[in-house]
């Protein structure tokens, strides 16, 4: 491993048996990163403030210890720079013996680190991940994850599993996420996680750490597994799918043509739909309490569309940064006949349910029986 990095210092320091007994120690605590390696994941953030990691990691009573591992893709060349990046910083003074890399990443292992470390890292920038399945792995392995919010550990975090990085904020600039993140990665490990660990009030088990390892294992394993994931792949994507099918094949795709001949007229026509005016009416024009609910009107230019193939939305949430949080659709209904020029009239009602500063907006989305996903034309109209 060491003769593939061409590196004649890693080599020589690495050769010598008593520098590799100083890698590596298992009585410390042990993080582990191994994933693919994509820009969006960040693989570098852990090393913003090197200082101050450099004083993590060789605390003389609580080390602390990372294990990186990775691969890019063949033609991700950014990714394969933050691999070398991530190398260099492995070789740096302060750093060498507690942060390694582990070249020529595969399924063993992957393997072997899902099972073998303590802490599970994960910090991707925000809304990208996916899933991040090797949390998922660690975790019936009595590894606790340390992660964004994002992909499964926004579902999986419960508050008392695990670590939230960066839990105070959504999304935001990369620039932003990147400050925010480093910052509270620093402080989780600093302030809970480490003490936590090293913490022995019979002055041989780290209870507390235990018990979140128990915890781990009871809320991720029964949730996030391959029994679940065959399920609903089964039940959202396989069999609609081939419902699909049969029914497209019926009576010489009778059914396919027609959506073919509606999707082809519904981009045709679709330009003209507008939402020229929308208002709201509550008891005092400004603010409703908890309980109440607002009332909005929206006036739809529909044009040739037919009303009976759109559907109006009010899409609304608490704003943060100018931005809708966890927003949720609320159908508006047509509550008058057209006036001759294609102009339509819809109203909704959207409760307040919590209390804070929340806003919305109209929109219009074509719809069709036949359609697999609510955006498969990819058209919407905002007001």
């Amino acid at each position: 491993m060491l003769s593939a990095t061409g590196s004649d210092n890693a080599v020589s320091d690495w050769a010598n048996p008593l520098s590799i007994n100083r890698i590596l120690d298992p009585e410390i605590l042990t993080v582990g990163f191994a994933r693919r390696f994509a820009t969006y994941k960040r693989g570098t953030l852990l090393f913003s403030d090197k200082e101050r990691l450099k004083r993590l990691v060789n605390d003389a009573t609580r080390p602390v210890q990372f294990i990186f591992a990775g691969k890019a893709h063949p033609r991700d060349e950014a990714g394969k720079t933050l691999i070398q990046e991530v190398y260099k910083f492995t070789r740096e003074p302060g750093l060498e013996n507690r942060v390694v890399f582990l070249e020529d990443y595969d399924s063993y292992i992957a393997r072997r680190l899902v099972q073998g470390v303590d802490l599970w890292l994960n910090h991707p920038l925000r809304p990208l991940e996916a899933s991040g399945t090797s949390g998922m792995k660690s975790a019936p392995n009595g590894g606790i994850n340390l992660s964004v919010p994002d992909g499964w550990w926004r579902e999986g975090y419960n508050g008392s599993n695990g670590w939230a990085i960066g839990a105070e904020i959504d999304n935001g600039a990369t620039e932003f996420q990147n400050e925010v993140d480093a910052s509270s990665l620093y402080q989780l490990l600093e302030n809970q996680i480490v003490p936590l660990y090293y913490a022995k009030p019979d002055g041989k088990l780290p209870l507390a750490w235990l018990q979140l390892m128990r915890e781990s294992i009871r809320s991720v394993t029964p949730v996030f597994n391959t029994q679940r994931m065959v399920k609903e792949y089964t039940e959202q994507l396989y069999i609609p799918a081939a419902q699909a099918y049969e029914n497209f094949s019926r009576d010489g795709c009778g059914a396919a043509t027609h959506l073919s001949q509606w999707k082809t007229q519904m981009r045709k026509d679709w330009p003209q739909v507008q939402i020229s005016d929308v208002q709201v009416t509550n008891k005092d024009g400004q603010s409703i309490s908890v309980g109440e609910s607002l009332q909005i009107r929206a006036r739809v230019h529909l044009g040739a569309v037919d009303p009976q193939q759109v559907r109006v939305e009010a899409y609304h949430g608490e704003v943060d940064n100018g931005e809708l949080r966890n927003p949720t659709a609320t159908v508006l209904n047509q509550n008058s006949q057209p006036d001759g020029n294609g102009n339509y009239i819809y109203q909704g009602t959207v409760p307040a349910t919590e209390s804070g500063t929340y806003g919305f907006s109209v929109r219009v989305v074509p719809t069709h029986p036949c359609l697999m996903q609510a955006h498969e034309l990819r058209l919407i109209t905002w007001s």
